[in-house]
């Protein structure tokens, strides 16, 4: 199992997911990796090529990737650049499958780039960005998608309903398996005790359960 946190975040966001997936006896490795440092590319061979290597090294045979955010771009990125590679089933929490028009609107904004790196300059929602560049999923993969916002500001940017960061809409991509919304943001959606244990519902299943209304 592979964590990946997302864009300007570190392996401690993860923390309390991590706890779950142990509890439920996952081998867990928690990258850490320097989001705001590379471009999606880079990031991409070095955040996921170390999960498999580790997994791999600890005697895993079907690894696991449960990611926030720019996480999720990651590995969508790897599996476009690695067309033989093997993966299990994924998870997505707020993932900017199809961009994020936050980008778009502040990426000419003094200190942006500054702030979110080559990576998160490559998020945006035009046809060249890397979300739409990057093609249908084949593996099979869960996106969980937010619903409320704690940042009205960058809200105001977003198609409704958005988690602050990301428009639910957008969190989706062709191919994917299974799709809930639920009522977190995006900055705490990975220690939502809902998603976690939809997260953990399909990791074992290959799908989210309904019985409780979602």
């Amino acid at each position: 199992m592979v964590l990946l946190h997302g864009l300007a975040r570190t392996a401690d966001s993860m923390g309390k997911l991590e706890a779950a997936l142990l509890a439920e006896n996952y081998l867990v490795e928690n990258i850490d990796y320097p989001s705001r440092k590379h471009s999606v590319g880079e990031l991409a061979n070095k955040a996921v090529g170390e999960g498999l290597g580790s997994c791999t090294a600890a005697g895993a045979t079907r690894i696991h990737f449960v990611t926030h955010s720019l996480g999720g771009i990651l590995v969508r990125a790897y599996m476009a650049q690695h067309e033989n590679a093997e993966i299990g089933r994924v998870v997505m929490l707020g993932p900017p499958n199809q961009g994020s028009e936050v980008v778009d609107n502040l990426r000419e904004t003094p200190g942006f780039e500054w702030l979110n790196g080559p990576a998160g300059m490559q998020l945006g929602t035009d046809r060249t960005d890397a979300p739409k560049s990057l093609g249908p999923v084949k593996f099979e993969l869960g996106v969980i998608a937010g619903t409320q916002s704690i940042n009205l500001i960058l809200s105001t940017f977003l198609p409704n309903p958005n988690d602050g960061k990301v428009s639910v809409e957008a969190t989706k991509v062709e191919g994917m398996t299974d799709f809930i919304a639920l009522p977190a943001t995006h900055p705490f959606l990975m220690r939502n005790e809902t998603a976690i244990e939809q997260t953990v519902h399909f990791l074992k299943n290959g799908s989210f359960r309904r019985d409780s209304g979602l």
